[in-house]
């Protein structure tokens, strides 16, 4: 099943009688040469892939007529400016997903990055780029999704992509001070919600593997051994696909949940293995279709699942090969 990254397309300025003359084409390169770092970027601020497109489109439209406007003066930092204009055109975006999100049905969960595993057949460079620009985990984006959209907007860029405040106070049209302070209400909150730590990539794929093969065989005594006495399941259907009106915690509870919505005798669901936001985890496939994604949260020690991020609205899949 080949993949196809998120934020990998590029502009070309094709229909446009404008695109032949070589202002067109110089800023189509340079966006196309800034565009990974934006998709990351964008993507880490909102958790949705489509929004992404949506305000890089934006960036695009805005960078192009900044290029050829007549009598326009030369951009002397363009990977300054086209942040600057994507930052900010997504913190506009955040009002309209807030409101999208009011009438949600059930746990809202970020949309998945999914790219292959290393070594496998379908790996390659520019997957690899795209993976350590978007290695903020499922659970860090669930942390992120409860800060304020300025206060997400800061420690994305000073925590994941190493802006100083300075540069950041800039992008924003915020006092140093100010984004100091933010950043600093920021990070107090993630760390309270969020460990500092990252388990071992193979001790997480063995313990996805080690959990979907009790799942699909519906063994409840070794799920009880997986799981973590206060560990929580989130399933987002979006009210299209499987998935809870809340999140459901406490070992026995879930335990119980996952193994009665095991595939009956009959019933073919596929399980290959990606990375999903930079993390191994499984994808479920009934046929050629994906069916959901499930992402593990790990307790520190790696032995046990404190999280269980379960993705099954079909319309946050649609992007996955």
């Amino acid at each position: 099943m080949p993949h196809t990254s998120p934020g990998s397309s590029t502009f070309s300025g094709e229909g446009d009688p404008r695109a032949a003359a070589p202002v067109v084409t110089s800023a189509t390169r340079t966006f196309n040469d800034h565009r990974e770092l934006l998709f990351s970027i964008v993507y880490n601020m909102l958790s949705s892939v489509a929004d992404t497109e949506d305000v890089l489109q934006e960036t695009w439209l805005a960078w192009a007529h900044r290029i050829q406007r007549p009598g326009a003066g030369r951009v002397d930092n363009p990977r300054a400016y086209l942040v600057r204009i994507a930052v900010n055109r997504a913190l506009a975006q955040q009002s309209v997903i807030s409101r999208r999100r009011e009438t949600y049905i059930g746990p809202w969960l970020p949309e998945p990055l999914v790219h292959p595993l290393p070594d496998s057949p379908g790996s390659d460079d520019a997957a690899e780029a795209a993976v350590r620009a978007e290695s903020v985990s499922m659970a860090l984006l669930v942390v992120l999704e409860t800060l304020a959209p300025l206060e997400r907007a800061v420690f994305v860029l000073h925590e994941v992509f190493g802006y100083a405040h300075t540069e950041t106070a800039q992008i924003l049209g915020r006092t140093p001070s100010a984004v100091r302070q933010l950043a600093h209400r920021a990070r107090e909150h993630v760390h309270a919600r969020r460990p500092r730590y990252r388990p071992d990539p193979r001790v997480r794929q063995q313990v996805t593997e080690r959990f979907m093969a009790a799942t699909l065989g519906g063994d409840l005594d070794a799920l009880l051994q997986i799981l973590a006495p206060e560990v929580t399941l989130w399933g987002d259907g979006g009210g299209q696909g499987a998935g809870g009106l809340r999140p459901l915690r406490g070992r026995d509870k879930v335990a119980r949940l996952v193994t009665a919505l095991a595939p009956r005798p009959g019933t073919s669901l596929e399980i290959t293995y990606r990375r999903v936001n930079g993390d191994p985890s499984a994808l479920l496939y009934a046929g050629d279709t994906p069916y959901a994604v499930i992402v593990l949260d790990l307790t520190p020690d790696g032995d046990q699942v404190c999280g269980i991020y379960a993705i099954a609205n079909p319309d946050k899949l649609a992007h996955i090969d």
